[in-house]
């Protein structure tokens, strides 16, 4: 069976989603991002939240990061997803970069009405890294900061980690 070359997770805003692609885009890799796969199946994550409840959501996500780890592909997961214990064994065996965020970096991001759990601004946001956090750092092989700096720099550092094999390491940026 395939497994992902890599799999993005961290608080949303982050930056998953746009590290993916140019990871992608270098290693010439298919990229999946699973909150876009419920989005397509399902239409706007906000209109599930509201009309079918998050329980519903988590359902349809599970079901998207299982398809995901079954390919060789740069993944990024929702921010949620780890929640999953589930995603959370599934996670152990693959290579996964946390891609953490200053609260300053992210209270300009975070104003998209499309995150129905960041409705409540950068408080939303701190209680929910607040608790996420011990998880993604037990499932964290590497971490990269996209607070600052170029997202193709840190885009180029991660595929070098990727190819050196990508070993368990502490935080790097």
């Amino acid at each position: 069976m395939a497994s992902p070359v890599v799999v993005f997770i961290g608080a949303p805003a982050s930056g998953k989603s746009k590290i993916a692609k140019r990871v992608s885009a270098l290693l010439d890799i298919p990229r999946i991002d699973t909150d876009k796969v419920v989005v397509e199946k399902y239409g706007p994550i906000a209109d599930i939240f509201d009309s079918s409840g998050e329980a519903t959501f988590r359902n349809y996500e599970r079901a998207a990061v299982v398809d995901a780890l079954a390919q060789k592909a740069i993944v990024s997961l929702g921010g949620g997803a780890v929640l999953d214990p589930a995603t959370q064994a599934d996670l152990k065996s693959v290579p996964v970069v946390l891609l953490s965020v200053s609260e300053e970096a992210v209270e300009a991001r975070i104003q998209d009405p499309k995150r129905p759990l960041l409705r409540g601004g950068i408080d939303s946001w701190n209680k929910l890294v607040a608790a996420r956090m011990p998880i993604y750092t037990e499932l964290a092989w590497n971490t990269f900061d996209t607070s600052a700096g170029d997202l193709d720099k840190i885009a180029e550092d991660i595929v070098t980690w990727i190819n050196s094999g990508t070993p368990r390491q502490g935080s790097a940026s």
